[in-house]
């Protein structure tokens, strides 16, 4: 969200529109204005709301405190981003599942209100936006604007290298110990090393679950852009586990079907939408295992997936097609 939010800024500000932006945290070059917060996982809680005035505010949920405290303000536009859905483990800790129930109840609760007096809400896939418990009681004010990467950053057609990637948090909701089993098994008949870009509270968990299961696996940790970008332009194939409506969308399946890198996906609401653009998506850990291995054995198949990707991400996810339709939300609701 908050790569999606600068970039929208920044585009907004080249085509001559005056934004600013109000956040708890954060660097831009354009006016920034600061709310004073305390800083909750994942969740910032706004103390105070400065005075803002605009001909449009726009707020992105989750988490929805910043976008409850601007629900009286005229026109609003909503971008919801996705369903808040508790994990069973945050940060490394535990989550009681009645604790966790009671606090997706509250967001409900504080959300709802959003939505009912929004002018327009948008969600970036049509799917996701149909099977939300939430958003599908708002489908006659609902907007489709997906999530877009700058494809001129990303090479497309360097040479691949043997190695499966995954980018990402690492986070148990993501799903990356599914991804760890299924090449436990592509490794017994492949040579296919696998490489997991990110960091996060359950990296040496997962460090540790790679050497049980004797997976030739690297752990890179955190990557400086240019660098990540030359991983995931290399990787033979790009595999997104999540299983959680939490992921919604997956821009990193953008990055990887821009650089024609095919991508694998876990069959959510959202991600498939995304992922079929350039690759395939799969519903068990078996299922990921015998696509791993096809993919790897069929060179022409992972070049055909590649230029469709590439396609895809340049004709319906770049962001002068998504600032196209951004203006035109604003225009609309002005």
């Amino acid at each position: 969200m908050e790569y999606h939010v600068k970039e929208l800024a920044d585009g907004l500000a080249r085509r001559g529109h005056q934004v600013s932006v109000a956040s708890s945290c954060g660097r831009w070059n354009g006016e920034l204005i600061r709310i004073p917060s305390i800083d909750l996982f994942y969740s910032p809680m706004p103390i105070k709301l400065p005075k803002l005035e605009a001909d449009v505010y726009h707020s992105h949920i989750p988490s929805p405190l910043f976008a409850y405290m601007l629900r009286g303000a005229s026109p609003h536009v909503v971008t919801y981003h996705n369903d808040v859905v508790i994990p069973g483990m945050i940060n490394g800790h535990g989550m009681p599942p009645t604790f966790a129930a009671a606090l997706e109840r509250i967001n409900e609760l504080l959300v709802r209100p959003v939505l009912e007096a929004a002018k327009i809400i948008i969600a970036t896939t049509k799917s996701y936006a149909l099977t939300s418990p939430v958003l599908k009681d708002y489908l006659s004010k609902l907007k489709i604007v997906p999530n877009a990467v700058n494809v001129s950053l990303y090479p497309p057609a360097r040479k691949k290298e043997n190695y499966v990637l995954y980018a990402g948090r690492m986070l148990s909701y993501k799903g990356v110990e599914s991804l760890l089993f299924a090449m436990s098994e592509v490794q017994k008949s492949a040579d296919l090393d696998l490489v997991l870009v990110g960091d996060g509270y359950d990296r040496s968990r997962l460090e540790k679950m790679a050497t049980q299961l004797s997976v030739r696996a690297k752990f890179p940790g955190r990557l400086e852009r240019s660098m990540f970008i030359d991983t995931i332009s290399r990787a033979e194939m790009l595999v997104l586990p999540t299983q959680n409506r939490l992921e919604a969308f997956g821009i990193v399946l953008l990055e990887a079907m821009a650089c024609m890198t095919p991508v694998l996906a876990f069959d959510t609401p959202g991600v498939n939408e995304v992922a079929e653009n350039g690759g395939m998506v799969y519903s068990s850990t078996e299922e990921l295992s015998k696509l791993i291995s096809k993919l790897h054995g069929d060179e022409p198949l992972r070049v055909c997936l590649g230029k469709k990707g590439r396609k895809a991400v340049e004709e319906n996810y770049s962001w002068k097609r998504v600032l196209d339709s951004m203006e035109s939300v604003y225009r609309e609701v002005i």
